[in-house]
């Protein structure tokens, strides 16, 4: 590896007396990536494999069902990043009185955050068409991965890598292995597939040491929600905001069509959708480990530093992509009896696959500029630009439903992106010429 990364250095004309420190920094930055990516991947790899269990075994209009959960859940963790990422960053290497104060403070909030994310996706899970019994476990399932998600980004803060990577791999082994399971006993039925998704999502949890999880019971106890007002004010209702209007450009086409055309016309759009899902499960993780690094180093005033970790973060969801297509492609020129029931047509997988790898593109280009943005406490700008990709996609999105159907109206997906990619990076230049 080290041979590599000099050869790398050589290539990009570094001189010769700099080499082997590049050499190291390169080296440094591979394993850190390597480390956080890897569980994302296998969090992916265990929604693609339950995904092609659900295809082959449910109902397509099930399949549908649990396609929009893995849209829905994970977008009650973007928010929750939101939320907490920010103030735990600032405050969770901090050891004074005050900072445990804030920090019982966070973890009350999560406990409440959570609350309302298990009322909120399950109620939307029953808008979908769960029944009653369903939606509530669906709920319960996006409650326990909030307070999973919480849990990553204050162990990411305090430099605790390995125990996020373990919680991720825990919670992959347990949802593959229970699924394999039911699959060979003949029990795989909806409930059982939900109760093991829950469950999953506890075991992840607990992997957390003992000492996490006292803390949000003594935060049950001794936080204070009222200083968490002057957090959102300061930093996490912009935030908030960025990643709802974010949601409204990425997802409104998977919520349009769900809620006007049903699960069943939803679950030809998960198809072709799962096989992008790597990119985007680490495009949401890799953030709450690279915005404490930027924030250290603007606050340090090495801006340089932080304008690297923007360029290595690039890199690294560059070829995230580029692996994920290169799988997508084999996927489907060897194996397409893996993605494809005889409900399925290819045409139409493809048509979304090359889509969503046109979106998941200029989303993996983009996110380091604006994790950059958020480090520097841009909040409202980037808010603003969520605002008008997201005006943008669900007008183009809705009017392509409509016209043509549901296929076509993941362009407006696109041209929202396309809007906020833009904004963006104008953004981004123009902070850079401000404090460069």
């Amino acid at each position: 590896m080290s041979a590599l990364a000099l050869m790398l250095a050589a290539f990009a004309r570094v001189p010769a007396e700099n080499r082997q420190s590049e050499a190291t920094r390169m080296l440094a930055a591979a394993t850190r990536y390597s480390v956080s990516a890897f569980g994302p991947i296998g969090v992916s790899g265990a929604h693609l494999i339950a995904a092609l269990i659900f295809l082959h075994t449910l109902s397509r209009n099930a399949f549908g069902l649990f396609s929009f959960l893995l849209v829905v859940a994970p977008f009650g963790l973007s928010i929750c990043g939101a939320f907490f990422a920010p103030p735990i960053a600032r405050t969770a290497a901090a050891f004074d009185e005050a900072a445990e104060a804030v920090k019982f403070t966070l973890f009350k909030a999560s406990a409440v955050f959570s609350g309302a994310a298990t009322l909120v996706i399950g109620a939307l899970m029953a808008m979908s068409g769960a029944d009653a019994g369903l939606a509530a476990m669906f709920g319960l399932y996006g409650g326990v991965m909030s307070l999973r998600w919480f849990a990553r980004c204050w162990a990411y803060a305090n430099g605790r890598t390995v125990r996020v990577l373990s919680s991720d791999l825990v919670y992959s082994g347990v949802l593959v292995a229970a699924l394999a399971a039911l699959v060979a006993l003949r029990q795989l039925t909806m409930s059982y597939a939900a109760a093991t998704l829950l469950a999953s999502a506890v075991a992840g949890l607990l992997v957390f040491d003992l000492a996490h999880l006292r803390d949000h019971l003594r935060a049950l106890k001794a936080g204070r929600l009222r200083p968490f007002v002057q957090i959102w004010h300061d930093m996490s209702g912009w935030a908030v905001m960025g990643v709802v209007l974010s949601e409204a450009t990425v997802n409104a086409h998977s919520y349009l069509v769900t809620f006007i055309s049903g699960p069943h016309a939803f679950a030809v759009l998960a198809v072709g959708g799962l096989l992008m899902r790597p990119v985007s499960l680490v495009l949401a993780a890799l953030p709450d480990m690279e915005r404490p690094l930027m924030s250290r180093n603007i606050a340090a005033k090495d801006l340089s530093g932080a304008f690297r970790i923007v360029k290595e973060f690039q890199t690294a969801a560059g070829a995230i992509w580029f692996a994920t297509i290169a799988l997508a492609g084999v996927l489907l020129t060897w194996f397409p009896h893996l993605l494809l029931k005889n409900e399925y047509a290819l045409g139409d997988v493809l048509a979304v696959v090359a889509i969503s790898a046109a979106i998941m593109a200029l989303r993996a280009w983009r996110t380091p500029e604006s994790v950059l943005l958020q480090a520097a406490g841009e909040f409202r700008k980037l808010a603003g630009a969520s605002m008008w990709s997201s005006i943008v996609s669900l007008g183009a999105t809705l009017v392509l439903l409509i016209a043509i159907g549901p296929i076509a109206a993941l362009a407006g997906v696109l041209l929202g992106e396309m809007v906020a990619t833009q904004r963006i990076f104008a953004i981004a230049r123009t902070w850079k010429q401000a404090h460069g």
